[in-house]
């Protein structure tokens, strides 16, 4: 979650929606985000709505945050009406979600649960630092209702690590996948970044040799960003790491679809493989496939029938809005219909899915693409346009073309 807020319209105090944004309410896939914006340190390429204890302020702490979630959980509810909602996933990010106690997660489930319902067989997943959990936390999440676990690996190189800033020692993340799994826990994510400066091809491969070792059953692997105002950006702009190259970038990903695919994992979205349709994380491509969902926390973000609305950032301004009774939203959009087409092709043609080949507005780019390898027609799949490999590596400048 980026912690620069786009700009936007208004959002009412009283949190209301628009009409348009109400109607079909229920018949799209709903879920939630609950984003806890706690860290014990911040990573040094990570530019996202965090807070250490020192940054937090007054107005604010780890403590009462649970309450406050919960809070907003009931104004989501008064919000959107007595429609039926059962929510399909709830995804718990930040942050570190597992700096709160295991007690508090499982509160503010609980009181999703009670204020919309649980679908039968809803995905519950949180993030976590592998350092962040034991057995004993890890047992009181899965008693609690979570089924999923999102591990933060990033790297098996100690070289690698320390550049991100990321505090787990190289073999803690496979330590993590092994609790998780003697806690009951089916499915197990593993994230990875490549591309970090001073990381070598073969430091990849043993990432992602390591990553496959553990034994989950998701991977996401995701190419280094430098964001502007980060700790690392810094440090590239004064010479003393080299910027990330996209040549190398690509033969990175190539080496990750190999590796994968030979370990038995399928790429279902340009930087996610699963072992199974089953293993796939629901909640992602309930964002990619246009689902509604409600961002709960300081700088969350929401989406509801074509509108969508983010949090004021800052945990304090966040607790105070709610303690006032009003809405936490900052700002929100309403997407026309041209927008919302835009954006379906950009996350669905992301996708192992594709996108239909009939709805593509620009024959020439097609065509285009077709005939440079990095569209493919799947007949079985109903003439939808699915990327190649070459093409998932050209992914968004495709998107950009294509719209």
């Amino acid at each position: 979650m980026p912690s620069i807020l786009p700009d936007g319209d208004p959002a009412p105090a009283s949190g209301e929606l628009p009409e348009s944004a109400l109607a079909g309410l229920g018949e799209r896939p709903f879920g939630f985000y609950v984003h806890v914006p706690f860290c014990v340190t911040r990573c040094g390429y990570c530019d996202f709505n965090t807070y250490t204890a020192s940054e937090l302020g007054p107005g604010a702490s780890q403590r009462d945050y649970a309450d406050t979630a919960i809070d907003e959980v009931r104004r989501a509810r008064a919000n959107l009406g007595a429609a039926r909602l059962p929510v399909e996933t709830v995804f718990f990010g930040g942050g570190t979600p597992t700096l709160l106690p295991a007690g508090d997660l499982v509160r503010i489930l609980r009181a999703i649960e009670e204020e919309f319902g649980l679908a039968s067989g809803a995905e519950v997943s949180t993030e976590a630092n592998p350092e962040s959990v034991d057995p004993a936390y890890l047992a009181e999440l899965r008693a609690g209702g979570f089924n999923r676990m999102s591990f933060g690996m990033q790297s098996a190189r100690e070289h690698v690590l320390q550049v991100l800033d990321r505090r787990h020692t190289p073999g803690r993340p496979a330590s993590a996948v092994r609790e998780a799994r003697e806690a009951g826990f089916d499915h197990v994510n593993l994230d990875l970044i490549y591309s970090t400066p001073g990381e070598s091809d073969d430091d990849w491969r043993a990432s992602l040799a390591a990553a496959i070792e553990a034994g989950p059953d998701h991977v996401s692997a995701y190419s280094l960003i430098v964001e502007d105002g980060t700790k690392l950006a810094a440090r590239i702009r004064r010479g003393e790491l080299p910027m990330p190259d996209d040549d190398v970038a690509a033969d990175r990903y190539l080496i990750a679809d190999a590796m994968l695919a030979e370990a038995g994992f399928e790429w279902y979205e340009v930087s996610n493989w699963a072992t199974s349709e089953a293993g796939r994380c629901r909640h992602n491509l309930l964002y990619w496939t246009g689902g509604d969902w409600w961002g709960v926390g300081p700088g969350a973000h929401s989406h509801v029938g074509g509108t969508r609305w983010w949090n004021v950032k800052h945990p304090a301004a966040y607790a105070q809005r709610l303690a006032a009774g009003t809405s936490p939203a900052h700002a929100r959009e309403v997407l026309g219909p041209q927008d919302r087409a835009v954006e379906r092709l950009m996350l669905e043609l992301r996708l192992v899915g594709g996108f239909p080949l009939a709805e593509l507005e620009r024959p020439p780019v097609v065509a285009r693409a077709l005939a440079d390898g990095l569209l493919e027609v799947e007949p079985f799949k109903a003439g939808r346009a699915v990327l190649t490999l070459r093409g998932r590596l050209l992914a968004d400048a495709l998107v950009r073309d294509l719209t």
